[in-house]
């Protein structure tokens, strides 16, 4: 796999995009009949401003992990939220006010729950409710969830039965790629390219964007080209994600958080137990371009050293009697020192985190490579502005390509499908670029040899 250890070696914040406390007495905008709100995103910009709260901050179980997006010059009336239901996590968008202040417009705030915690999630957008409801008299019928993702057809029943709103379910990916397009046109700072060497180089909105490739990374990873406004085709992807980093780490190391696991993997060391170039070889393997950092095996030390360490005790009569399994019972708590058979939780984690970053980069690359396509964005929530995993997709994509491709990301990676749906309940005629899609559309046509998957 083609990742040098030592280029995310150095102590480095773990996640850059810390936001401050959720909370729903921020949601003080009144609500209208859906779809009457023209959203106006002139001078649009994200909020970086204040002392930001970890990531871990939280107000009925969600965590507001990103800053909110002002929006200084919007006027009117919202009446939506909008809401992404995946397999590990719920991500909720929606408008609010400028509280506490004569400053105009108002904000986008980003909020997002455990979905196995769903009930929390619901009880949120209650309040939502409620107070929107008892500043401006709305009546429940004047209010609209705008639901994407499995979950909006999965719990379709529970939100309406908790909330008594009108639920509209819109298409996962036409929501992801509305989401994508809305950010890479739209927002300031938003897109970035990032490596240890070069961090966070951000790309200036633009509107010449297509076509390009969408490596959505949540549970699982889907692959899609996009060709034009709501023009794309999911060409690929692979059951190795964010589920299966998540599930791995909960069973070997005992952490109960996916911030837990990436915090673990901050502290951890990759080559205790993974297997480098410099393990067999001695010294680089330069004729190929392998550093002897490059790792050769995941996990490709652990049986060895594993059967070594056995050897020992039992020539010292160490693990006699059952002691083998007393040494490597996990008693539900995340290990850290040594662990499971000998091995750290931290640098478990670690080579867990590369291994499934590394392989889906091979994978984004190769899918870019077969349908030329030179722009690759990352989102999904696995993603979390976590530097390692940035650093990891980043190295990958540029050792394949030989430097001739970049990764791109985002600081609201893990909420496209939610702005897209959430954007979905807009008219005509609302963004900087007067129709955001309707203009899209017109400038982009079809290329003769092309072809899309609408």
């Amino acid at each position: 796999m083609p990742m040098n250890p030592e280029a995310v070696d150095r102590p480095l914040e773990s996640r850059f995009k810390l936001g401050r406390r959720a909370d729903s007495s921020a949601a003080d905008g009144p609500f209208a009949h859906p779809g009457s709100v023209r959203i106006n995103v002139q001078g649009a910009f994200i909020d970086d401003s204040g002392s930001p709260t970890p990531s871990d901050s939280a107000t009925n179980g969600g965590h507001h992990e990103t800053r909110d997006i002002r929006l200084p010059n919007h006027t009117a009336v919202v009446s939506h939220v909008a809401v992404d239901i995946g397999g590990s996590l719920a991500k909720l968008v929606y408008f609010s006010r400028e509280a506490h202040t004569t400053e105009p417009g108002g904000r986008l705030n980003f909020i997002n729950f455990e979905t196995e915690r769903i009930d929390s999630c619901l009880e949120f957008m209650q309040q939502l409710k409620v107070k929107h409801q008892k500043l401006n008299g709305a009546r429940p019928g004047n209010l609209c969830v705008m639901a994407t993702g499995g979950g909006a057809y999965k719990y379709y029943d529970d939100v309406r039965k908790a909330l008594g709103v009108e639920v509209l379910r819109e298409d996962e990916m036409e929501c992801l790629i509305i989401g994508l397009d809305f950010f890479i046109t739209e927002i300031p700072n938003e897109v970035f390219t990032y490596s240890e060497t070069d961090p966070m180089q951000y790309a200036e909105p633009h509107s010449d964007i297509y076509p390009y490739l969408l490596v959505n990374i949540g549970s699982g990873v889907s692959m899609i080209k996009v060709s034009g406004p709501r023009h794309y085709e999911r060409i690929g992807g692979t059951s190795l994600g964010g589920g299966t980093l998540w599930g791995l780490l909960s069973i070997l190391t005992g952490a109960r958080s996916f911030g837990e696991m990436l915090d673990m993997a901050d502290q951890g060391d990759n080559s205790a137990v993974d297997m480098l170039v410099g393990d067999i070889y001695g010294t680089d393997y330069g004729k190929i371009g392998l550093k002897s950092s490059t790792i050769a095996s995941t996990f490709g030390k652990v049986f060895k050293m594993q059967k070594e360490a056995e050897r020992n005790a039992e020539d010292g009569g160490g693990l006699a009697n059952g002691d083998r399994e007393q040494a490597q019972r996990v008693d539900g708590e995340a290990m850290t020192g040594r662990g499971m058979g000998g091995f750290r939780g931290e640098d478990i984690s670690r080579s867990l985190l590369y291994a499934i970053s590394n392989n889906i980069g091979q994978i984004a690359y190769l899918q870019s490579e077969k349908h030329n396509l030179a722009h690759i964005y990352f989102g999904g929530s696995f993603i979390r502005g976590h530097l390692q995993t940035m650093n990891t997709l980043s190295y990958a994509i540029k050792f394949w390509s030989k430097g001739e491709k970049k990764a791109y990301f985002l600081r609201h990676e893990g909420y496209l499908g939610a702005v897209g749906a959430f954007l979905k309940r807009q008219p005509k005629n609302w963004g900087r670029r007067n129709s955001f899609e309707e203009e899209s559309r017109s400038r982009w046509k079809p290329r003769e040899d092309e072809a899309v998957d609408i």
